[in-house]
């Protein structure tokens, strides 16, 4: 028995032996199996973008692809809007972030940055046959294109008189100054040579030297536990040639030499708490209120044309010509069954690149090319509402005014509109609301309405939260206000409140 007793302690050690070792072995190599969740933009070609098998590809994706399989983790790709990465990665919603994003101190005090993995710079490009911009010092007084968030938009700031018109991407940018709405555009160099040097942009240059030097890092939160695996795979690359390979397939020319640290590190995080966080959006409460003035005016004019042509097409639409209805019901079936920010960009950017390829220049301005957009689209609602509005009032009523010698136009006007119009001012008031709101819209093609304006902030101090939090309570105000002023008028209008 003494025997056997000492077997079993002999396996009982053996297996635990075992156990010990399977716990070291794991232990070597923690980021095995890890899945790491990369933000990234696939609108900067060729570091990110789409091919045509709809799957994102360029360098950034090829070198992330890289480093994971160098430092044994896995990569899942989450597409963001470039300013909206950094909040992203304030929140961990995502692990890191690798889109071109330049290391600069300030933005070193909210995130961590790998080691540098590109040498790049800011280029001016502008049309090919514009002599008269040469350099930085020849932007003065001029209209300048930028994407929110970059280095470009921080840089265009410098320049004397120089009117900004800030978008969501550099393509859209580079567009505008395809389409002739802006003098330059002030972009990365890789990015901008890539687009005209594929032809998918005509007419366009870049002049002069590279404004600045810098360097790309990829970002994580601060402080992160992965970023010591993002840089140990990134060091492996760049050693054992991986790197060269992937920069000549995209570059056609030998990599730089690139610094071993990042130029901004251990910078410390800014002062946080509750009195920082209303001083943040006392700071930022001016320059919102800038922006709704600029919403007011946007949603006051597109509703009241809104108003007009969507009560004559409503009108139409009950029209006894039949033809006639169906135009009208083509034009309300478009436009409520197509995005708002399609519609935006189809008159914005559509139509003057529609008149180029015809042989003549057009551009909208973007006040016009908003209330055109938004009224358009307010007037197929509206026509709607007018529509049912019109048909809720009782058909013995029309009658009756006819027999009493009234004509069409008079009963429609005197007796069955004014009836109607007091029914339609619930729905007219929600779709004044969802007008207000829709304003944010036309931040795409560089408008610095409410929703703007806070973006403009949050690129220069990266509070996501406290901003747009102040954002969404200056909406509801607006909202609140709008709706209290509806209900004030449905009372005044209806007879036995009003009595």
């Amino acid at each position: 028995m003494a025997g056997f007793a000492c077997i079993r302690c002999l396996h009982s050690l053996l297996a635990t032996v075992l156990s010990l070792l399977l716990l070291v072995g794991c232990s070597v190599n923690p980021s095995v199996d890890k899945t790491l969740r990369i933000a990234n933009e696939p609108t900067f070609p060729p570091f990110e973008f789409l091919g045509s098998d709809g799957k994102s590809q360029g360098f950034s994706i090829d070198l992330m692809g890289a480093i994971a399989a160098a430092a044994n983790f896995k990569i899942e790709f989450q597409s963001l809007p470039f300013d909206g990465m950094i909040p992203a990665l304030q929140a961990k919603t995502v692990d890191a972030a690798i889109s071109s994003i330049t290391i600069t101190e300030q933005r070193a005090k909210t995130i961590s940055f790998s080691r540098p993995y590109f040498k790049a710079g800011l280029a001016i490009a502008i049309r090919a046959d514009n002599q008269d911009i040469t350099n930085f010092n020849s932007l003065k007084n001029k209209k300048i294109a930028v994407q929110i968030g970059t280095t470009g938009a921080k840089k265009a700031e410098d320049i004397p008189g120089g009117e900004i018109r800030r978008f969501d991407s550099a393509p859209i940018a580079l567009q505008e100054l395809a389409n002739g709405n802006v003098d330059a555009v002030i972009n990365d160099a890789p990015v901008t040579l890539y687009a005209i040097n594929t032809g998918n942009l005509q007419g366009l240059k870049v002049v002069g030297q590279l404004l600045t030097e810098e360097y790309y890092g990829i970002a994580t939160p601060k402080n992160s536990p992965n970023l010591a695996s993002i840089n140990d795979g990134l060091d492996k690359v760049l050693k054992n040639g991986t790197y060269a390979q992937i920069y000549r397939k995209w570059f056609k020319t030998e990599p730089p030499t690139l610094p071993a640290k990042s130029p901004f590190e251990n910078q410390t995080t800014s002062v946080s708490g509750i009195f920082a966080l209303f001083s943040v959006i006392w700071l930022a409460l001016p320059t919102l209120l800038q922006g709704v003035l600029i919403t007011l005016q946007l949603t006051v004019l597109s509703v009241v044309l809104g108003l007009v042509g969507g009560s004559f097409i409503g009108i139409v639409r009950l029209s006894r010509i039949q033809f006639v209805r169906w135009i009208a019901r083509a034009y309300v079936d478009f436009f409520r069954g197509t995005p708002l920010l399609v519609q935006i960009f189809m008159i914005y950017f559509g139509i003057p690149a529609i008149a180029q390829e015809l042989g003549f220049t057009f551009s909208f301005d973007r006040l016009v090319a908003g209330v055109i957009a938004l009224s358009l689209n307010s007037a197929a609602y509206i026509a709607e509402i007018v529509r049912a509005g019109i048909q809720s009032i009782e058909p013995g009523q029309a009658e009756a005014s006819q027999s009493l010698g009234l004509s069409s136009v008079q009963t429609m006007r005197y007796v069955i509109f004014p009836q109607a119009f007091r029914r339609m001012i619930p729905p007219l008031g929600n779709e004044f609301i969802s007008l207000l709101k829709d304003t944010s819209l036309v931040s795409v093609i560089g408008f610095e309405e409410l929703l703007r304006k806070g973006q403009l902030i949050v690129a220069n101090n990266y509070r996501a939260f406290e901003i747009y939090a102040a954002v969404a309570v200056v909406y509801l105000c607006l909202t609140l206000l709008s709706s209290q002023a509806f209900s004030r008028l449905e009372a005044w209008m209806n007879p036995v409140k009003r009595s």
